[in-house]
């Protein structure tokens, strides 16, 4: 079973539960109601017996709320088969390289960057955090540099240990320091899965990334 289809499993399993503890909960419902109701006829007064429109207004009460959380339930449904539909659809991600932002695992090998470096920037810092947000390297970089290729090396000319990685840009205006900017990067997609109510694509080192913040997509160099 591959990743998408064991999600697409899964999630239709889920959606059909929980149609079937809908419709069992309002048949649950409509017995009390009429369980309720019977005992309310056979025990009234005789002489003062319920007005006809009331049993009406309770009628319509019950069948208004039957009618919602059916209604609720095909919603469900609904959302589900629209996630199923969006898992199948980014299915054809896996195996191709995404471009976005956030963290990244670094294998040794070097990784093609997309530096977000503000236009009036007259200085420009590729910044490498650890994923515990501990600064590990700065390097210089072109202001106008539209890509680049980080290589993982540090300052003792070895590779970087393997691991999470966050990459940012610190620049410069006048002297004056500038926000940190994002840094994309291509990491190839192994697994798509549905998460949260979205979809997430599964990269190297098991780093998720949201597909919404995916910027392109391309076939592995």
């Amino acid at each position: 079973m591959d990743a998408v289809s064991g999600v697409t499993s899964t999630a239709a399993q889920t959606s059909t539960s929980s149609s079937s503890n809908s419709a069992t909960a309002i048949a649950s419902d409509f017995e009390t109601f009429l369980t309720m109701l019977t005992t309310q006829l056979e025990n009234q007064d005789p002489l003062d017996p319920v007005d006809s429109q009331d049993l009406a207004v309770q009628l319509a009460t019950f069948s208004g709320v039957e009618q919602q959380t059916r209604t609720n339930a095909l919603l469900e449904d609904l959302g589900g088969q629209m996630g199923l539909m969006n898992l199948s659809q980014l299915a054809s991600w896996v195996g191709m390289d995404a471009l976005a932002s956030g963290e990244l695992y670094f294998d040794g090998s070097p990784i093609e960057i997309r530096p977000e470096i503000p236009a009036v920037a007259d200085t420009a810092e590729l910044v490498v955090f650890r994923s515990d947000g501990t600064e590990v390297q700065r390097l210089a970089m072109d202001t106008s540099a539209e890509t680049a290729l980080w290589a993982g090396v540090g300052a003792d000319g070895n590779p970087l240990p393997d691991g999470a990685y966050t990459l940012a840009v610190a620049s410069t205006a006048r002297g004056e320091e500038l926000p940190l900017g994002q840094v994309s990067a291509y990491r190839e997609v192994l697994e798509v899965k549905a998460s949260g109510g979205g979809t997430q694509l599964v990269t190297e080192g098991g780093i998720e990334v949201d597909s919404s913040s995916v910027i392109s997509l391309r076939q592995p160099l």
